[in-house]
């Protein structure tokens, strides 16, 4: 199994160049509030969607073998079954730090993703959602974190 640390968090949520992986073309999917964010916070945030040419007034990727120059991380919020072909495509395309979306349901997770990431030697964020980890990010997303403290099932 694993386990995600905050200090991996606080890495991913530090590269300066990632792929949306499943970025929606829909303006008010949840996928496009992220991209929104991190774009304010000053990462360059690539879109990926197979379906879309231009999101948000930006090139979009049909896949992340396809995105020059390359991005350092991938945040991959597609559906599970799909999730582990674009974990293979991140390994092929050299990009060896990803973030599987979870929020409510598995999100992107799936059993098949999180072993092909072991078994490629990928480093990757199991689940969580970026703006549990985000400063300032909202009342809502800043209760949801202090719930899962109180809990105890924030990472360390």
């Amino acid at each position: 199994m694993i386990v995600t640390a905050r200090a991996d968090i606080d890495e991913f949520l530090a590269l300066p160049r990632i792929a949306l992986v499943g970025l929606s073309r829909q303006e008010r999917h949840f996928s496009r509030m992220v991209f929104k964010e991190l774009r304010s916070r000053g990462c360059d945030v690539v879109p990926v969607n197979p379906e879309a040419t231009e999101i948000a007034g930006l090139a979009c990727y049909p896949d992340i073998n396809s995105i020059i120059p390359a991005v350092q991380g991938a945040l991959i919020m597609t559906a599970p079954q799909v999730s582990v072909s674009i974990v293979e495509d991140c390994a092929v395309a050299g990009v060896h730090f990803l973030w599987l979306y979870r929020s409510v349901g598995s999100g992107s997770v799936s059993p098949e993703a999180l072993s092909a990431c072991e078994e490629l030697g990928l480093r990757v964020i199991n689940g969580e959602c970026p703006f549990m980890y985000l400063q300032n990010a909202g009342w809502i997303h800043s209760f949801h974190r202090g719930m899962r403290g109180l809990f105890g099932t924030l990472p360390n």
